[in-house]
């Protein structure tokens, strides 16, 4: 059974502005996305799901939707403030999605298989999609055992501000022991150093691997999910901005020894449009790579 690929694009983009997931930055008005796709159909994934708000699917569907759905089977699911377990209500002030994880429970009811979990406005690069492949398909029938693609931090930060990270521990054996979301990153006298708890800003090594949010799970992970949210949702009932972020999940069940993660190293360099101004960057390195065939222009 090939493994499908889960496409995070519920974020409208609030510190881009605008519904970053069609904004066509590639030569011939190719989205970040498409090459995410065009990469995972050519690493051998069989089906697509996005994970949206139901405000765009209109748009969606006819921009994003009507490109692949002769390519491979696509299915839309939906993420909303109010999806929620049975018995609890979101905050009347909260105006923010639950994060991440709560984007992936999402897909519960149309993933039966092996899947990998991506951003839509992150570019990933063809090398990661193919050692996710291979990983995935390898796990079909097994459970509780996941992967993440680990990049090195100095490879993946903006010129234009903070990002925000999973940095990452590992053991001798390449598995993931520790995963903190750190929301603010950013190079500081030739550093990279992200702000803790205490609001310090720490250093850390240029190598040291972070999630860029593309991991790989069994079905399995969709029942850890609800089991944990609620238990979330009780801890964090009164906080306005509380996320239910994937690392936040993953740590949980390497800490209480329910899973095995293991990273996947990539050749690959992430890149993407946090803000307005890594636009051009990724538009002339898009160019750049159509120039050297490493891909087709158009994509399709």
């Amino acid at each position: 059974m090939k493994p499908t690929l889960f496409v995070l694009a519920a974020g409208m983009g609030s510190r881009y502005g605008g519904l970053k997931q069609l904004d066509g930055v590639g030569p011939s008005g190719e989205t970040i996305m498409d090459y995410s796709i065009y990469d995972a159909v050519n690493a051998g994934f069989g089906k697509l799901v996005f994970v949206i708000r139901k405000s765009f699917e209109v748009d969606f569907r006819e921009k994003i939707v009507s490109k692949y759905e002769k390519k491979i089977p696509v299915e839309l699911v939906f993420q909303e403030l109010d999806y929620l377990p049975e018995g609890f209500t979101p905050h009347p002030d909260r105006v923010k999605p639950w994060g991440t994880n709560h984007a992936v429970m999402m897909g519960k009811d149309v993933i039966k298989e092996p899947f990998a979990v991506i951003n839509a406005d992150d570019f990933y690069g063809r090398e990661s999609f193919g050692v996710l492949a291979n990983y995935l398909t390898s796990l079909n029938g097994s459970e509780n055992k996941y992967c993440m693609v680990g990049y090195r931090v100095g490879n993946t930060l903006s010129e234009s501000g903070t990002v925000a990270r999973g940095v990452c521990e590992t053991d001798a054996e390449g598995h993931l022991t520790g995963v903190v979301e750190r929301t603010q990153v950013m190079r500081i006298d030739g550093k990279v150093s992200y702000k803790d708890e205490n609001d310090q800003w720490v250093s850390i090594d240029d190598n040291t691997p972070v999630s860029m949010n593309m991991w790989g799970f069994t079905p399995d992970y969709f029942t850890y999910s609800e089991d944990y949210f609620i238990q979330f949702l009780k801890e964090n009932a009164n906080n306005l901005k509380a996320e239910f972020f994937i690392p936040l999940l993953v740590n949980h069940l390497i800490v209480n020894g329910k899973v095995n993660v293991k990273v996947l190293d990539t050749p690959s360099k992430w890149f993407g449009v946090t803000y307005a101004e890594d636009r051009q960057g990724v538009v002339e390195r898009l160019k750049e790579l159509a120039a050297n065939e490493v891909y087709p222009s158009p994509l399709w």
